[in-house]
């Protein structure tokens, strides 16, 4: 891992930055399933110019899919726009809340791997990566391991899997995110059940989300999805929290979450930003975007990950909690895409010398 000499810099959003407002709606001009194997089907779909410089979006959760207002993250006239829904959730096929469903070919690695055949699908040879939350580390998990095919990324409320982000947020051992919301948290741990120690909380919610009985999975999976949902912005957003409450959502958003981090990522602890020398490396530039008081995803993750990738620019948003949709962190994110929208275009030549 490589070190910088000195603290790394970051910076603030400019004065003006919360008046940044997302791209107008736009609609796909080609949407698709992609067969993956393992008997899973992706959707994806492109917005804006076809010749435009190619970016694809990863969502959060994992688990939580793609929505319209993700197209409006970038110039429609300057970007080739790529949504996908990971396996399992969104309109991907099979759906992670059908009773049948089996995770057990929905991993990190799977997703990278399916990244890497959507992008020669579309005959793409690199493109700008933009992730958030949990779509950061599966943005970083990619750009490591393919980072030929990057161009640069864009990341926003880091989140990499590490034993200790994990046990922050939900397992209440009395020095985590259960000290900052004590009330939510009150609520997550009594839809665990009795009998749960500190630490215990991600294997017991496996236990009640594995069952194939709704009156068991259901009211777990929506506790599950509020606790995330009534911690992630700096201030309480209803609207959000009542989102999540929809039976097929929370099941398999809540579903496919736990079975990641039961299995902390299938990756070794502090993997991803371990590996950020690879990035480095092959000189990817990229924008850090970080709430100040982003509760899920804290951060000293977007710290450790700049001071390992310094090239980096880390942009901290002051009054900003985790959601991608708060103004400071939107309006910053808006800012880096429009930044990196000339990336992979050639120089135009200047005049020539007089002779």
């Amino acid at each position: 891992m490589s070190h910088p000499t000195s603290s790394p810099t970051w910076t603030r959003p400019r004065p003006d930055a919360g008046r940044r407002r997302l791209y107008p709606p736009i609609e796909p001009y080609s949407t698709g399933m992609l067969d993956v194997g393992d008997g899973q089907s992706v959707y994806y779909e492109e917005c804006g110019n076809p010749d435009g410089l190619p970016a694809v979006f990863l969502h959060g959760g994992p688990g939580g899919g793609c929505s319209p207002w993700h197209r409006r993250c970038f110039d429609p006239a300057r970007y080739r726009i790529v949504l996908t829904d990971q396996r399992g959730c969104g309109r991907s096929r099979p759906p992670a809340w059908a009773p049948e469903a089996d995770l057990s070919a929905n991993t990190t690695w799977h997703l990278v791997a399916d990244l890497e055949l959507l992008r020669t699908h579309l005959g793409i040879s690199s493109w700008l990566v933009f992730g958030g939350s949990w779509g950061s580390a599966l943005a970083l998990a990619y750009a490591e391991r393919h980072p030929e095919h990057v161009l640069a990324l864009v990341l926003r409320g880091i989140f990499t899997l590490r034993a200790r982000e994990l046990d922050w947020y939900y397992e209440g051992a009395g020095a985590g995110a259960d000290m900052i919301y004590p009330d939510q948290w009150e609520a997550f741990v009594a839809a665990a059940g009795p009998d749960v120690a500190p630490g215990g909380y991600i294997r017991r919610y496996h236990e009640l989300l594995g069952d194939p009985d709704p009156a068991v999975h259901g009211p777990a999976a929506r506790a599950w999805t509020t606790w995330e949902a009534a911690t992630s912005t700096l201030l309480p957003d209803q609207d959000h929290i009542d989102e999540v409450q929809d039976p097929a959502f929370a099941t398999a958003f809540a579903r496919i979450e736990n079975h990641f981090f039961i299995h902390r990522g299938w990756m070794e602890d502090g993997q991803l930003i371990a590996g950020a020398d690879v990035l480095a490396a092959h000189r990817i530039p990229g924008t850090i975007v970080q709430g100040r008081y982003d509760i899920p995803c804290p951060m000293g993750t977007a710290w450790a990950l700049h001071r390992a990738w310094p090239q980096a620019e880390l942009v901290v948003t002051p009054a900003s909690g985790h959601a991608l949709s708060e103004p400071e962190t939107l309006s910053a994110l808006l800012e880096a895409t429009d930044r990196m929208a000339h990336l992979g275009r050639p120089t135009p030549a200047g005049p020539a010398p007089a002779p």
